[in-house]
């Protein structure tokens, strides 16, 4: 009975000391597998973290690039800004010349219209005046264009006696007709200018050829007022004395042909001048 209690008390021990070992080997290879996962765990951490300080240093650099593009961007739109207002103001200068350069051709092309109009009145009162005298030879008067004006030069054989200022009958004839043109044109100006050759002259009436040449004229000029109506407004009388002559002095036909009074017509230049002007005060 002892033995067999005893060998059962052994079968006992033997199965407990079986699962105890059996439990610690489990055991065991709990807390390696735990402390492998630790170790694992300890690593993937140290690379979190690693990846994590990569991760700083790189927005901290894309933070610092942001910051000098947001710089750059500004400074470009600070350039841009200045730009656009220079540029707004050399639009709104261009604008200005160009309705300047615009005034300016208006201005020229109306006043190529009026130096076109004045031509044309000139060269219809040389055709007038050159009709009204055809009854005069050329050796007694000429009509010309020169510079804008009509002139008509008449010898001194056909109005006066050598040395005289009195106009007489031929030179009367020659005066009416030109004054009949004249009193058809009340917007031109005439001038009634007085020469002489180079001959000294000393009288009592004539100090010299100055006061020949003036008062020659006059006598023109009193004619056309005061016998034909011409206005004294658009009159005026001039002496040239012998410092304007058209021919040589030395000859006797050179002295002849500088012996004359002119008529000169010029269509009035009023409107011209006050467009010029302000087109000079418009600079």
């Amino acid at each position: 009975m002892k033995n067999i209690v005893y060998v059962a008390a052994c079968a006992l021990l033997v199965c407990t000391s079986c699962v105890t070992k059996k439990k610690y080997m489990i055991a065991e290879n709990g807390r390696l597998e735990a402390v492998g996962r630790g170790d694992a765990l300890k690593e993937e951490l140290v690379n979190c973290k690693d990846e994590a300080d990569r991760q700083t240093a790189r927005i901290a650099d894309l933070l610092r690039d942001t910051t000098e593009l947001g710089r750059t961007v500004r400074n470009y739109q600070t350039m841009l800004n200045t730009n656009l207002s220079e540029q707004e103001k050399l639009n709104s200068l261009l604008q200005q010349k160009m309705n300047e350069l615009g005034d300016r051709e208006k201005t020229i092309n109306e006043l190529q219209d009026m130096i076109n109009a004045q031509n044309n009145k000139v060269k219809a009162l040389l055709g007038s005046v050159q009709d009204a005298l055809l009854g005069f030879s050329s050796d007694e008067l000429s009509v010309t264009q020169k510079n804008g004006k009509v002139y008509v030069a008449m010898s001194d054989k056909l109005l006066f006696e050598s040395g005289s200022a009195k106009v007489d009958k031929r030179g009367k004839e020659a005066v009416a007709w030109s004054a009949d043109v004249l009193n058809k044109l009340n917007d031109i100006d005439v001038f009634i200018e007085g020469h002489t050759d180079n001959k000294p002259i000393n009288t009592v009436q004539f100090k010299d050829n100055w006061d020949l040449s003036v008062i020659r004229a006059t006598s023109v000029v009193r004619i056309l007022t005061k016998d034909y109506g011409v206005s004294s407004l658009q009159i005026q009388p001039s002496g040239r004395g012998e410092f304007m002559p058209v021919a040589s002095n030395e000859t006797a036909d050179g002295r002849s042909k500088n012996r004359r009074t002119e008529i000169i017509m010029a269509p009035k230049l009023d409107k011209l001048f006050q467009m010029l002007q302000s087109s000079e005060e418009s600079k």
